[in-house]
């Protein structure tokens, strides 16, 4: 089968049309007509950085290609719209391994109401995607990015952390032979539920418009970890951001896989990343309905501390330290 029998086949699974979707991929550009305003984010996914495919599906990969995505739509707390995929294939990836990719991405993009509007496909040296999502709002006021944040607000986190640093942890171990949960990880409901926040993040869209609606002031999703997303969210708002370590949602199970891998549980946390929880900054009065709202999503809401004039972040544990806050940063 050639590139375009297997475009064919692609575009049989993809949305020919939406409530904004004109015209759906076969044509040189898709047709949409968004009305109010529109956010836009690009996301790549490459074998051997963001992912190994020994470790996983292609259906898990695909759909790990829309949610990252999609994270940053929920970020600013926008209404998911279109997709565009470009699919780099190596020589050793099928017109049935394509499809199974697509398969993953369809299915979440029916689950979240995006429609896969089109995209490209091309020969590459290893697997990669690449996705662009556009996002809608009834107007350009009703984003959130993260150049808001007052002193006075309150850090809120949607759901728990350190769960996806976790699951790649015992990925990690398993590659090596070397894990001490090896054996029944695929039994142990907890280390079950971390393999799935490294394998299968969900991008809380619904909780990011709840934040939105109950007055987020800055929102960012923790792609790159709290310590890394909580300073560009300090930067872009000229503010200080101070963590209480003590009132942070680990995920059940994060203590256990990192105390085995020699790392702290807390740092892991902290830095680990791939976790797109949302992390927004809101006035103090509107929590109560805020956290109410995203209880609706299914999510619990946090609060973690407060944003304070000055600059910076400072991660302060019970005994008075101070943790450092990083990130993780893929050209390092």
């Amino acid at each position: 089968m050639g590139e375009f029998e297997l475009l064919a086949r692609m575009r049989e699974r993809l949305t020919a049309s939406g409530p904004r979707l004109r015209l759906g991929s076969g044509d040189d550009a898709a047709i949409a007509v968004p009305g109010g305003a529109t956010a836009t984010s690009v996301d790549a996914l490459i074998d051997g950085v963001h992912f190994r495919r020994e470790w996983c599906s292609l259906a898990q990969i695909g759909r790990k290609a829309l949610a990252t995505a999609l994270s940053d739509l929920a970020a600013m707390g926008a209404e998911p719209g279109e997709a565009y995929v470009v699919l780099g294939v190596p020589e050793d990836l099928d017109e049935e391994g394509c499809l199974e990719l697509l398969d993953g991405l369809a299915e979440l993009a029916a689950a979240t109401g995006t429609n896969l509007a089109g995209g490209d496909l091309t020969r590459a040296p290893r697997l990669t995607l690449a996705t662009t999502v556009v996002g809608h709002a009834p107007g350009p006021e009703r984003f959130v990015t993260r150049a808001g944040a007052q002193p006075g607000d309150v850090l809120a986190l949607t759901g728990e952390i350190g769960g996806a640093a976790a699951g790649l942890l015992l990925l990690e171990a398993r590659a090596e032979a070397s894990s001490p949960f090896e054996s029944d990880s695929d039994q142990n409901d907890e280390l079950v539920r971390l393999l799935a926040r490294q394998l299968e993040p969900q991008p809380h869209l619904k909780a990011g418009q709840a934040l939105a609606e109950a007055g987020a002031t800055a929102m960012i999703d923790l792609s790159d970890g709290l310590g890394g997303d909580a300073r560009h969210v300090a930067v872009a708002s000229g503010v200080a951001l101070h963590i209480e370590a003590a009132a942070l949602p680990i995920a059940t199970g994060v203590a256990e896989v990192a105390t085995a891998a020699g790392r702290d549980p807390l740092e892991l946390a902290v830095s680990g990343g791939e976790d797109y929880e949302l992390l927004a900054a809101l006035p103090p009065e509107r929590f109560g309905e805020a956290q109410a709202a995203v209880k609706e999503s299914g999510l619990a809401l946090t609060r973690i501390g407060p944003v304070l004039a000055g600059e910076g972040v400072e991660v302060r544990l019970p005994d008075g330290g101070l943790l450092e806050a990083t990130g993780f940063d893929q050209l390092r």
